[in-house]
């Protein structure tokens, strides 16, 4: 799999990484999760068609060499990132996750139902700003050329641009309710 994504891995402790890996292969006797072990474990059953096609996107992202299975060094380079990675990589993983169709570009449909799944899954769907004002006023801010779409370059520079910006979407988009359940069932299995 490699440090392919830039990944903090190498930072984390040795009592760390082992106490990961001897609760890992606790749940995961195989070394390997799949996509309907990933949602059973978690808890990710009967959510709508938009959040659950975001979980298999993050399932995907996860899943960094693409053979259909989480592997422990995928899942802690997956936890590192977002737990403790710099903002640029964060940003990066973001963007890969949100690129649905993995075209290069996040269009409005693609932030649309994400944003839509993530307040879902988050149990915030009712905030004072609809998805779709977000996710236009996401595209006003950033989309500098017009085109309709985020470029990477657009999406990392218009949330670096812009720290009350930054704020409001680091919130909206957060993984971190997801990131901490499947870190605090590692730690008390």
């Amino acid at each position: 799999m490699g440090n392919a994504s830039g990944s903090t891995v190498d930072d984390l402790q040795a009592v760390e990484m082992h106490l990961w890996y001897k609760k890992f292969m606790t749940e995961c006797p195989s070394g390997q999760l799949t996509l309907h072990e990933f949602k059973q474990f978690f808890g990710l059953r009967g959510l709508d068609q938009e959040a659950n096609a975001y979980i298999e996107q993050m399932f995907r992202t996860f899943d960094m060499n693409k053979d259909g299975y989480i592997d422990f060094m995928e899942y802690v380079a997956a936890l590192s990132l977002v737990m403790r990675g710099k903002m640029e990589h964060k940003l990066r993983w973001y963007f890969k996750l949100y690129d649905v169709d993995g075209n290069g570009c996040i269009d409005r449909h693609e932030l649309l139902n994400i944003i839509k799944a993530i307040r879902a899954i988050n149990g915030n769907e009712n905030q004072e700003t609809s998805a779709e004002d977000f996710t236009n006023r996401v595209f006003d801010r950033i989309d500098i050329n017009g085109d309709g779409e985020l470029s990477l370059e657009e999406f990392v520079a218009g949330a670096r641009s812009d720290e009350d910006f930054m704020e409001v979407m680091m919130k909206s988009l957060d993984l971190s309710h997801i990131v901490a359940m499947i870190h605090n069932r590692r730690h008390s299995v």
